[in-house]
């Protein structure tokens, strides 16, 4: 059984510019599928806009506010909202200027840095 605590995770920024810490990954579990990892934005943050050839991506808000664009599609978003980003998808989330944003974003297959394209 492998169980991770969100706690004892490290925090790193992904190519895209969120600051993320992986929950499950090839790099601390057998994972060979997927990934999951807790993200953040601070207040008015945004990642640059981007996309995952390969990956199809989850968003989960956990907390804050923020808009979503997917391919060109703008959505207010907030605690509670799933989010679908298909693999090809452009997309970008940009935190409400008040508050900082933490999400979960689940991979499959699981993120890397060489399947992001930025804009």
């Amino acid at each position: 059984m492998t169980v991770n605590s969100l706690a004892s995770q490290a925090p790193f920024t992904t190519a895209d510019g969120s600051t993320i810490r992986s929950i499950l990954d090839s790099t601390n579990a057998p994972v060979e599928k997927q990934s999951l990892a807790e993200a953040g934005l601070p207040p008015d943050g945004a990642t640059q806009r981007h996309y995952h050839r390969k990956s199809e991506e989850l968003y989960f808000i956990l907390e804050g506010q923020a808009t979503m664009e997917i391919n060109g599609e703008t959505r207010e978003v907030s605690p509670g909202d799933g989010i679908l980003i298909p693999a090809g998808a452009w997309h970008q989330i940009h935190a409400s200027k008040d508050t900082p944003l933490r999400f979960l974003c689940c991979c499959s297959p699981p993120y890397s840095h060489e399947d992001t394209y930025l804009a």
